[in-house]
């Protein structure tokens, strides 16, 4: 059992998902140090206080912010933390939370409001990093956003720009993903590798005048290059999605960057911070249901099935979006009403009560924290130790 140092906390992890990151770890590339465990998406109840913590904090739910910056370089002294030019990581770079507890420093904490269910909680991370992505593409109402890529975070940014009355189009490679998107209400998905036609429809959606935001969220040539071939005139390009190997861009793509005058910005994880903190605003997301995450966690695995996940997650061998550990399982199956299957699949329809993801009759304005439970951990942070 791990020990809390004055600091931390000690998190009883009750929810963990895997990333894409953590696949290479695992199999391939290892982590920075070994052993370690890895996780670095997850949530939990706060069961211990370090000397210099508020007591105030045992019992509460919270998620993680999993970099540990050094708060000495520039980056960190402007609050753009996720910059850090030393920092320190849960999950690859110190153990992780593929584990029944972990000790936390209480800086990195946001506290779960009440009506987000915590396996949600657990999507945090990727819920910040879309919400990032989404603040820095300055989505607006009645913009054409076209979202490249249709996993996890993809599907996150595309609720994000519908939830800002934007017009959403879901690009990928992958039938299934796109049917996923469309039972999700996304009417508009398209193939770019079977439909040649692909940018001739979403010309015709938008009259001719291509789409206002790009955004790639898969991180592969072709659909970096479908970004730039389908934004319009002075359109913006974000570009999120980690790339699994070099990415040349043609000529005549290079062209149009510069032809269309296009606006390539580069987003890296998230902020978290007094001055901004996108993992606040994710939680305030998943509490008045502008993200909904009910579909998106397909699977469940015990820790003693962490094989099964990992080649469930290398090998795809049966579709999945999000990928999630419950490492104390028969108090968190509860949220799904029933036990996790021999291959970990999850079906949302089988929960018996929809309460079970939480209260979204009457959700809180997430533009204002005063009408949200979501408060700030620094505030208890500050009291007690006095920094």
């Amino acid at each position: 059992m791990p020990e809390p140092e004055a600091d931390e906390v000690l998190l009883k992890v009750l929810a963990a998902g895997i990333c894409g990151s953590d696949v290479p770890r695992v199999f391939s590339t290892g982590t920075y140090y070994f052993p370690t465990i890895p996780g670095h998406e997850f949530s939990g109840e706060i069961v211990k206080a370090g000397a210099d913590v508020s007591r105030s904090l045992v019992g509460k739910r919270a998620a993680v912010f999993p970099l540990l910056p050094c708060f000495a370089c520039d980056a960190c002294k402007g609050e753009n933390y996720a910059s850090c030019q030393n920092y320190d990581y849960y999950g690859s770079r110190r153990d992780g939370a593929f584990a029944e507890y972990i000790a936390v420093k209480a800086w990195n904490l946001v506290l779960i409001p009440e009506n987000v269910p915590t396996v949600w909680a657990a999507m945090t991370e990727p819920c910040a990093v879309a919400v990032h992505a989404v603040g820095e593409a300055d989505v607006r109402k009645n913009d054409t956003v076209c979202v490249f890529g249709a996993g996890a975070i993809g599907l996150i940014i595309a609720q994000l720009a519908r939830g800002l009355d934007a017009r959403v189009i879901v690009l990928d490679i992958d039938d299934e993903k796109l049917d996923f998107a469309g039972s999700l209400g996304f009417s508009h998905t398209l193939n770019i590798e079977k439909d040649d036609e692909y940018l001739d429809t979403i010309e015709s959606i938008t009259g001719g005048r291509g789409a206002d935001i790009c955004i790639d969220a898969a991180g592969a040539p072709g659909s970096i290059a479908g970004c730039l071939k389908a934004a319009g005139t002075f359109a913006t390009v974000v570009l999120l999605g980690n790339p699994s190997g070099d990415i040349l861009i043609g000529q005549e793509d290079y062209w149009l960057i510069l032809r269309k005058q296009l606006t390539l910005i580069g987003t890296w994880n998230s902020d978290f911070g007094k001055r901004k903190n996108d993992w606040k605003t994710a939680l305030l997301h998943m509490e008045s249901g502008s993200i909904d995450l009910s579909k998106l966690i397909t699977h469940a695995f015990s820790l003693r099935d962490a094989d099964a996940a990992f080649e469930l997650a290398r090998d795809r061998n049966e579709f999945f979006v999000k990928i999630l550990f419950l490492p104390h399982e028969r108090e968190e199956m509860d949220e799904f009403d029933r036990p996790p299957s021999p291959s970990g699949r999850y079906d949302p329809e089988e929960a018996a009560d929809p309460g079970d993801f939480g209260d979204l009759e009457n959700p809180g304005d997430p533009e204002d924290p005063e009408e949200s439970d979501v408060w700030d951990v620094w505030d208890v942070w500050d009291e007690s130790s006095g920094t």
